[in-house]
């Protein structure tokens, strides 16, 4: 009798039945972390080249004078007839609330224009000066492009929720001022451009 038992435990000691399952239990989390990092960060990614699309598009409306602004012609666009003709061209992943339309929470955007090209800004305005990773500063954000022939900047700035934690701190360009965990991705994407001399 002790020899069969001695005899069962070593066989169940042995045994590899189930090996794999355990295996997988153990490697399955990082396995999957790894999977929805990659899957999230192409999605982000995608996502910025869906509201580059969109800047070139308006951009090239503001141009040529499809869009215009203040000028009494029928293409004359208010503020946010412009975002919510923005937000129809980033609908296919990003969609926009009529709230988010009206009063801007995750995209924001610049459209201005300046007597020259050196005037144009080149950074990001952040509220923490000096910092590469502050908060976005919209203060000095305004929707007033030029008439014909002037000289104008479209910038698009949105707030794309980061959700693998594995990956947040390597993609997202902003930090708290909190010291908090980063939440989100900024993507900026801008044109500039001359105003052709439409009629």
């Amino acid at each position: 009798m002790p020899v069969r038992g001695k005899g069962a435990w070593w066989r169940i000691a042995r045994s590899k039945d189930g090996a794999a399952a355990i295996e997988f239990a153990l490697l399955a989390i990082p396995y999957f972390l790894i999977v929805f990092a990659i899957v999230e960060t192409f999605i982000a990614y995608t996502g910025e080249q869906l509201v580059a699309n969109a800047v070139d598009t308006m951009a090239r409306k503001l141009r040529t004078g499809n869009i215009t602004y203040g000028l009494n012609r029928g293409t004359d666009k208010d503020e946010t007839e412009f975002r919510r003709a923005f937000c129809d061209e980033i609908s296919i992943m990003i969609k926009c609330s009529e709230e988010e339309i009206a009063t801007a929470d995750k995209l924001h955007l610049d459209v201005r224009s300046f007597t020259s090209f050196a005037l144009i800004p080149t950074t990001i305005p952040r509220s923490t000066s000096g910092s590469a990773f502050g908060e976005l500063d919209t203060s000095s954000f305004a929707y007033a492009p030029g008439p014909a022939k002037s000289i104008n900047m479209l910038r698009a700035y949105y707030r794309w929720d980061v959700i693998t934690d594995l990956i947040r701190p390597y993609i997202t360009n902003v930090r708290p001022e909190g010291g908090g965990r980063p939440s989100y991705f900024l993507i900026v994407e801008t044109s500039a451009f001359r105003a052709e001399d439409y009629p």
